[in-house]
């Protein structure tokens, strides 16, 4: 059966002689996602991204975009695909609107038509006249994802939209992402901006030095932190005592005059029973699940991850 998936990978290897800067990745983006391609620069976002649009040639595997293969079908596997990577890149001679005047003719059709509806969808209308050369980077970004939108995508593909945009820039870019998503549009967002992704993606993969290392919803990656617990009593090494004896307390330390540790609902309740039995009153309490970046920095910092099991071809070589 055909894989009509917007995006997938397997297999993907890209080797730059002896550097190995995508090694075995295997992603698939589902149809009305908004799916975060994430790590630390360098790890493989933005190669994986041009091997995915067909820009460069897969040294292993291979990627189909809504079952079509790129490198096999040409344009008719972008048709319905569209984006940027490493930013977008204009005329900065000609004004906005002359610039995507130009690319709605390569592409034909209804873009033309298009033109007025996405700078008004990017709030570029009062700038469209003016020279791309004048234009901030923010600006540049946003009539890059007009140019996007040209084509009426179902899947539209950001490397890296608010680098180098302001906090302001930041706030409109992450409004307009979560805008087309809203309209159906499958988003696969590159980004090494955790607060971002965290804010606007519903499934993640994060890649290091070459390797996925996680791939799934972004719900069970913040799941697999578990819960802590920060604790203020009436008597301190009175509470250490009763958490350190309570059944399901663990990872009991003190700190600054508060207590941590890590377990479940049930447990919590017992030990607040425990505690007023000992004569202990609970100041605060607190639950502190681990955030993003915690969870980021652990995967893609410390030991390498082990390395993939020989595809068949290498196995019989």
């Amino acid at each position: 059966m055909t894989d009509e998936h917007p995006v997938s990978g397997r297999g993907l290897v890209k080797r730059y002689g002896e550097i190995v800067a995508v090694d075995h990745v295997d992603l698939t983006v589902e149809a009305g996602d908004v799916f975060g391609y994430l790590g630390p620069n360098g790890a493989g976002k933005t190669t994986s991204l041009r091997m995915m649009l067909g820009l460069i040639r897969p040294t292993e595997g291979y990627v189909r975009l809504f079952g079509l293969d790129p490198l096999v079908d040409g344009a008719r596997a972008l048709d319905g695909v569209a984006g940027f990577v490493e930013g977008p890149a204009f005329y900065p001679y000609l004004s906005g609107r002359r610039n995507l005047q130009l690319l709605a003719d390569y592409d034909g059709g209804a873009a033309r038509a298009r033109i007025d509806e996405v700078l008004d969808l990017v709030e570029l209308c009062d700038r469209a006249k003016d020279k791309v050369g004048g234009y901030s980077h923010g600006m540049r970004q946003r009539l890059g994802i007009a140019a996007s939108l040209l084509r009426a995508p179902r899947l539209l593909l950001l490397d890296e939209p608010t680098t180098g945009l302001d906090p302001a820039g930041m706030r409109d870019m992450r409004a307009l992402v979560k805008r087309l998503a809203g309209e159906g549009i499958t988003v696969l967002l590159s980004s090494h901006l955790l607060s971002e992704v965290e804010e606007l993606c519903n499934r993640v993969a994060i890649i290091r030095s070459g390797r996925i290392v996680f791939s799934g919803p972004l719900a069970d990656l913040m799941a697999t932190a578990g819960t802590g617990y920060r604790m203020r009593t009436t008597d301190l090494a009175r509470a250490n005592a009763v958490c350190l004896a309570h059944a399901g307390i663990q990872d009991v330390s003190s700190d600054d005059g508060e207590l941590r540790f890590s377990a479940d609902e049930d447990a919590v309740a017992g030990l607040s029973i425990a505690l007023a039995e000992a004569g202990v009153g609970i100041v605060a309490l607190l639950p502190e699940s681990a955030s993003l970046e915690e969870l980021f920095l652990g995967l893609t910092e410390g030991d390498e991850p082990p390395a993939p099991e020989p595809s068949l071809a290498e196995a019989a070589a």
